[in-house]
């Protein structure tokens, strides 16, 4: 595992002292004495901290300006992305940076309109979730060749000239979903449903491609339907779950790769067909909570938002800083919750918003929202 990188926060944390007066030692500026100039140094050096990289940044007093192109949501998916991406820019207090959120309602509207905006504003960099690829592709190739780095966040744009992607390991989403659903069902014949957003989104379609393949290879017994595409809509996964119910009398499970499981759930107990369902769903939310602790959600595969976020802002910040053409590709392992360790990660859920809320936005970040309907 590579080494965390030194910051100026840690070296203000080891000596007790202020980050501002580091950097104002590091970067021999007035104010600070030779005892507490030479402590720092002494520390920097010992931490292996190194200044160039982030000293050619400060001193030429840019301000980094980012776009972060993300769904608004139906549940707190989104919202949990958008905060790491604000903690991991105000762990670097000391940097101008402007984040502007510019967020689209639904998969497919206001997203290159989105897009072309942050183009025509001219920001430093892009973090993207790109549900439209095909259209978003000529976009991203656009910003490339302006030298303006667009690293996507939850799904991938492949063949765009994007320089990073961060998402969620969607084998290893798709195969934990499919082997548990598996033993869960031992015994049992049927179909297995599975609902997507849109098969366009890679992340969607690699998490069906991958249970589809374990449940063919694992548990032939149990046949796998073609995935319904509710298009991240709820009124649309409501309808044609119902529909799907009606339909299908032989049906046992259901596994939702998306955030919209909520109406999947409902239309199973419209019908009364909930009891005789092992569904397993994906991330962790406040509506989700009862039905898992209920046993009517078998098992969720949690996506880590957060986590998504901050390092997705890490990766751009690098070449937003450093500059480089190789691209960086991080795939997160998935969490499994279930009953047993539900309270766990509510309980770190918690932690993590109450360090948000407690930790004021740096005068030196600036918010901006705008919302394409």
């Amino acid at each position: 595992m590579a080494k965390e990188q030194t910051t100026l926060l840690h070296i203000a944390k080891a000596l007790g002292t202020s980050i501002g007066t580091v950097h104002r030692a590091l970067h021999d500026n007035p104010g600070v004495s030779p005892e507490t100039k030479a402590r720092v140094l002494e520390m920097a050096k010992n931490l292996g901290y190194r200044p160039n990289l982030a000293a050619r940044f400060l001193s030429s007093k840019r301000t980094l300006r980012v776009s972060i192109n993300t769904l608004k949501g139906t549940t707190s998916f989104w919202d949990e992305v958008r905060a790491g991406i604000r903690e991991e820019a105000a762990s670097h207090p000391l940097e101008n940076v402007e984040l502007e959120f510019r967020t689209y309602p639904r998969i497919g509207e206001g997203e290159v309109e989105a897009f072309q905006a942050a183009l025509s504003e001219k920001v430093n960099g892009i973090l993207v979730f790109p549900s439209s690829a095909q259209a978003l592709r000529p976009w991203i190739r656009r910003a490339a060749r302006a030298r303006i780095p667009v690293v996507c966040v939850a799904t991938d744009a492949p063949e765009s000239s994007r320089q990073g992607l961060v998402s969620i390991d969607t084998l290893v989403s798709g195969s934990i979903a499919a082997d548990l659903m598996g033993r869960f069902l031992l015994g049992r014949k049927g179909a297995i449903a599975v609902t997507v957003s849109d098969m366009a989104i890679t992340e969607h379609a690699g998490k069906y491609d991958a249970f589809e393949s374990t449940m063919r290879s694992l548990y032939p017994h149990l046949r796998v339907l073609k995935p319904i595409e509710d298009h991240g809509t709820e009124i649309e996964a409501f309808g044609r779950f119902r529909k799907l119910l009606e339909e299908c009398r032989d049906l046992v499970g259901a596994y939702v790769t998306t955030e919209v499981s909520i109406p999947v759930l409902q239309a199973a107990r419209h019908a009364k067909a909930l009891a005789g369902l092992t569904i397993i769903t994906t991330d962790l939310f406040p509506d989700l909570v009862p039905e898992i602790r209920s046993g009517a959600v078998a098992a969720t595969i949690y996506q880590r938002p957060r986590a998504q976020g901050e390092m997705a802002f890490r990766v751009l910040r690098k070449f937003m800083v450093e500059g480089g053409n190789t691209p960086d590709e991080l795939a997160l392992a998935p969490h499994l919750v279930m009953r047993g360790n539900l309270d766990f990660f509510l309980r770190r859920q918690s932690r993590e918003s109450i360090k948000e809320s407690s930790d004021p936005l740096p005068a030196s970040t600036e918010e901006l929202a705008t919302d394409f309907v």
